[in-house]
């Protein structure tokens, strides 16, 4: 779409520019936690709080609804990003896995809708 984007697994805060557009994407584990490839990118930013005022972000989670946390990781993210003034362009998706077999599908529908808001 003529982007230019560049890929972060479980980025260190340094690695990311505090400006910009992020897209985070986040299973979720156990009772509604972190993946352990973002645990040190969220304690980061709630640990130093930084000024995200100049970030505009997308989130995208993944999770079972049978689980009381459903998508527990993604929303924490985007509470903790918006906290820090980040402002979250649309809504956030959460995918189900038991009712999608193929979580990408939602993904790329609401990927196509999302970079049109940006």
């Amino acid at each position: 779409a003529g982007f230019s984007t560049q890929l972060l697994h479980g980025p260190e805060l340094d690695d990311v520019p505090q400006k910009g557009i992020w897209l985070i994407v986040s299973s979720t584990h156990g009772a509604g936690e972190l993946p352990d490839n973002l645990i040190p990118f969220y304690d980061a930013i709630n640990e130093s709080q930084p000024d995200l005022s100049a970030v505009r972000f997308g989130a995208v989670g993944i999770g079972n609804h049978e689980y009381d946390l459903f998508c527990g990781a993604i929303r924490n993210i985007d509470a903790l990003l918006i906290a820090r003034g980040a402002q979250r362009i649309g809504d956030r998706l959460e995918i189900d896995v038991l009712e999608h077999e193929i979580p990408e599908d939602p993904a790329e529908e609401w990927v196509a809708g999302w970079k049109t808001l940006i």
